[in-house]
């Protein structure tokens, strides 16, 4: 019997969270894909209609949370009204919620994905098309209702955002403080930044830097202790003058 999508949907979250406890339990090296068929109540082969590896069952973890992430902001009452850095702060808070139930998964994939850097390229990085094209959305609607400047790189601000979210969740992972607030002060301080550069103009300048910096260095920059809080808020002060005088 054909199995609906609907269906293969349900099948596919009803695996993933299995994986993910079953991970989280006895660790990723010693937990089996038939471990994980066994548990989900399907047959040893069968998981491998959904997923052909381990690896990709763990990055689909993320790919779904992006997913679930995005419907939640899109579905906020009066979303039309907030600002950029509203919505795009609303989206990385939905993520990082849904995250924090699963820290020790994420702490684990997190060791797995830096012994395996392919896991992480473009083209295979989890729900990237999903998240641009929604990024790339808010920074439309933001231009057409000048809110910011006309950006000529739009389409690689939104491309490199999914870059931009895996960083946080490095710094998210060794945030020791209180309720996570060093974290919270990066995604407020990060955010005003690249809005205070869309609206002043000047990202249209930098931005190929800022790219290539990006994919090279934010790994190593977004590290507890390397001062990465005092940069950006005097980048936010600076950039907050120009934009003001």
């Amino acid at each position: 019997m054909k199995i609906s999508k609907p269906q293969q949907a349900q099948n596919r979250r009803h695996i993933i969270r299995i994986a993910v406890d079953l991970m989280t339990e006895h660790g990723y090296e010693a937990c089996t894909m038939k471990q994980i068929a066994r548990a989900a109540g399907i047959g040893d082969a069968t998981i491998y209609k959904y997923f052909p590896s381990k690896e990709k069952l763990l990055m689909a973890y993320y790919e779904l949370s992006i997913e679930i992430s995005l419907q939640v902001t899109l579905e906020t009452p009066d979303l039309p009204q907030f600002s950029l850095q509203e919505r795009l702060q609303l989206l990385l808070d939905s993520f990082l919620e849904l995250l924090l139930a699963d820290r020790e998964f994420v702490a684990i994939s997190k060791t797995v994905i830096s012994k395996s850097p392919l896991l992480m390229m473009r083209d295979q990085m989890p729900g990237q098309q999903a998240l641009k094209q929604q990024v790339l959305h808010f920074l439309e609607e933001a231009e057409q209702n000048a809110e910011i400047a006309p950006c000529e790189f739009k389409g690689l601000i939104s491309g490199l955002f999914a870059d931009y979210l895996f960083a946080v969740i490095i710094y998210w992972l060794n945030d020791d403080s209180e309720e996570f607030s060093d974290t919270t002060q990066l995604v407020d301080l990060t955010l005003a930044i690249l809005v205070l550069a869309l609206r002043s103009g000047l990202i249209n300048k930098l931005t190929e830097l800022f790219g290539f910096l990006l994919r090279s260095q934010m790994s190593r920059f977004m590290q507890k202790g390397s001062g990465v809080l005092e940069l950006l808020k005097l980048a936010k002060r600076g950039l907050h003058a120009g934009h003001t005088l």
